[in-house]
């Protein structure tokens, strides 16, 4: 009888055992998600800021081009011509 009571306490401490190693792991899972969370927040902030940067680029070789500069002319030349467009094709459609 003894040994089916070493065996049960055996057995209720695996248990017990599992049950802790359980909760760390749920308690790791919840921690991991949660800087998870964190870093999806801080990739986004940092791909708008990206973006904006990527506009202030833009903006700057335009600006370099029209005060002269001959890096990026053809590039200020084919947006001004596209714009000229756009404005052409809205005038043709108020005339309508």
């Amino acid at each position: 009888m003894s040994e089916i009571a070493e065996i049960i306490d055996t057995l209720e401490n695996k248990i017990q055992k599992l049950f802790l190693k359980i909760n760390n792991l749920e308690q790791k899972n919840q921690a991991l998600e949660q800087e998870l969370k964190i870093s999806a927040v801080a990739t986004q902030n940092q791909n708008v800021v990206v973006d904006q940067l990527k506009k202030d680029f833009e903006t700057l070789k335009m600006t370099n081009s029209l005060l002269g500069s001959e890096d990026y002319k053809r590039d200020t030349k084919l947006k001004i011509n596209s714009l000229i467009r756009e404005i052409d094709y809205c005038i043709a459609q108020l005339a309508d």
